[in-house]
């Protein structure tokens, strides 16, 4: 282990009727793209959304990973 952190990267999406699956997949896609260009060792990866009068607007995705950097 030595040298590795642990760091948190945040990434967000909005969210519009109809299109979500189709943002949730970009949203993944994103995500796994930083995976492999770090090599990042992930720990943990947690949802929330964020709301405007009741009703989703936004996703926000916080994954936790070792940096061996």
């Amino acid at each position: 282990m030595g040298n590795d952190m642990t760091r948190i990267k945040s990434f967000t999406t909005s969210l519009e009727i109809f299109k979500t699956q189709g943002e949730l997949d970009r949203l993944d896609e994103i995500i796994n793209e930083f995976i492999a260009a770090n090599s990042a060792r992930v720990i943990s990866v947690s949802d929330t959304t964020t709301t405007d009068g009741g009703s989703t607007i936004g996703l926000i995705r916080a994954l936790t990973y070792e940096d061996s950097a």
